[in-house]
């Protein structure tokens, strides 16, 4: 019957349409999710006026900010102060360029960072920001530690359903695609969950160490890049799913068709 050949290969180019969608869908994701980790506007600060701040307190502000002993309102102080963006590996503020207690402010300013080493990722939270005597606070501890965990996750699931399809490409098949699309599904959690932990996070944090009035916070285009990751993973997902098994649903009515 040569309607059947016909009806296959439209089947077919639906298909390979739906993968090749999900395949830009899942190199976008993941172009994004990669761009938000290794970039530092995840949150910002702004200060209406963050030289003179500076000079108020001399070169101790970013002598602080930069120790390896800082603690987390010590940085946080000077996040306020100076303009300050946070990344989820590093930390940065702005200062004027060779700033001294007994010159002017300077309108020429530079831009420090320090990273957060690894041991800073898993170290604890305190009910008290910077007293060390006050508890730990689990709530916020884990989050910290979810949110730098979850995208490195994300971003290994992503990896693993992309090897996968090449070998279903390999194979020229698409029932591998389903492997793909659910691990793609797993990776939309992941930075779905990355996403709220951050927000509740910074959300904890502002209630320990509430904003000056003279300063402003907000979530930066890192944090939107993480944001518009997720919906694309999901998307990804349900193209994988929806092609595997609608082929499959349909080779199984074709076969039983050729052979009735």
């Amino acid at each position: 019957c040569p309607s059947v050949p016909a009806k296959g290969a439209m089947m077919d180019n639906r298909f390979a349409t739906a993968l090749v969608i999900a395949c830009v869908l899942s190199l976008i994701s993941t172009i994004y999710m990669a761009a938000s980790i290794g970039t530092d506007f995840w949150y910002e600060y702004h200060t209406l006026s963050p030289a003179e701040n500076v000079s108020e307190a001399g070169r101790s502000i970013w002598e602080e900010f930069v120790s390896k002993d800082a603690d987390e309102k010590t940085y946080t102080d000077a996040l306020f102060r100076c303009n300050g963006t946070v990344g989820l590996w590093r930390r940065c503020i702005t200062v004027p360029k060779n700033s001294h207690w007994y010159s002017p402010p300077e309108t020429d300013m530079t831009t420090n960072c320090i990273s957060f080493s690894l041991s800073d990722q898993f170290v604890e939270k305190y009910i008290e920001p910077g007293n060390h005597n006050s508890g730990t606070d689990l709530n916020r501890t884990y989050l910290w530690r979810l949110q730098f965990l979850l995208p490195f996750v994300s971003i290994g699931l992503m990896c693993f359903g992309a090897l996968i399809g090449l070998c279903a490409c390999a194979c020229r098949s698409l029932y591998p695609a389903i492997a793909t699309g659910v691990l793609h599904f797993l990776a939309g959690l992941c930075t779905l969950g990355l996403v709220g932990c951050y927000v509740a996070g910074i959300e904890l944090l502002h209630k320990k160490l509430p904003l000056p009035e003279d300063v402003k916070g907000e979530f930066g285009w890192s944090f939107c890049l993480a944001c518009v990751s997720a919906p694309l993973q999901f998307m990804a997902a349900a193209l994988f799913i929806w092609a595997a098994r609608t082929n499959r649903k349909e080779f199984t009515l074709l076969k039983a068709y050729r052979v009735a």
